[in-house]
């Protein structure tokens, strides 16, 4: 009930401000991307609990590319989170997702699930909100292709591919054309093992445990040097302890 009523007085305020389209006319929207909602079976759920952050988080990565848009860093959305004592099994109502919208300032949220046939292959699926409103404006009617599948081991392409039908699909300005097939062509060389071993890093970050989050970002950064993203998040904690 408390968390409840904070939501209420923050979104009042948040009603309170002149809307995107009035107030900022051309400014850049804002999307936030929730974590993604783990729906493997058996084993795999405990298994693959990580990646409900590591999705969002890689998600994240790959839609900042586009210097039209603003997208809210995963700190911001843990730190808010953690501010209305909110875990990951309860931000999944859509209800919830555009309240924390408002809180954010944020003018699309993106929400998703992930699926496994326990053989090696995927199924990511988005649902995104256009906060203003609250009406769910991706899938559509007229763009209904809001998921990817692909086998692990092309894991990091099928986030590249889900960001850009994301993108698409919210009517986002376009991203480059040259910065697509650089994106598409970089994916293709991360390891799974290195991302859930990000995944896992994220986690254990977001526990406080900080020597553990190091461990797993070097280790991720062992199978794949190049992970800019495990480098930066491993940097930012060695830099804070």
């Amino acid at each position: 009930m408390k968390i409840m009523k904070s939501f209420a007085a923050l979104a009042a305020l948040a009603l309170a401000v002149p809307s995107f389209a009035v107030a900022q006319g051309s400014a850049k929207p804002t999307v936030a991307v929730l974590y993604f909602s783990n729906g493997a079976i058996g084993k795999a759920h405990d298994e693959l609990e990580p990646l409900t952050k590591g999705i969002a988080d890689l998600l994240i990565g790959e839609l900042s590319v586009n210097a039209g848009i603003k997208v809210v860093e995963r700190d911001n959305i843990q730190k808010l989170l953690d501010e209305q004592n909110l875990t990951k099994s309860n931000i999944t109502d859509p209800a919830t997702a555009v309240k924390l919208g408002k809180l954010l300032n944020a003018h699309y949220m993106v929400t998703g699930t992930f699926v496994t046939d326990g053989k090696g292959r995927m199924v990511l699926a988005v649902r995104c909100f256009k906060v203003e409103t609250s009406e769910i404006v991706f899938p559509s009617p007229t763009a209904k292709d809001a998921k990817v599948d692909g086998k692990t081991e092309n894991f990091m392409d099928m986030i590249t591919t889900l960001a850009a039908k994301t993108n698409k699909g919210l009517a986002l300005p376009e991203i480059p054309v040259k910065v697509s097939e650089a994106r598409k062509d970089a994916a293709k060389k991360v390891p799974y093992e290195a991302i859930a071993l990000y995944s896992a890093a994220l986690e254990a970050k977001d526990s406080g445990k900080t020597a553990e989050a190091v461990t797993l970002f070097n280790k991720a950064l062992d199978k794949f040097p190049a992970f800019d993203q495990a480098k930066t998040e491993r940097d930012k904690l060695v830099k804070k302890s």
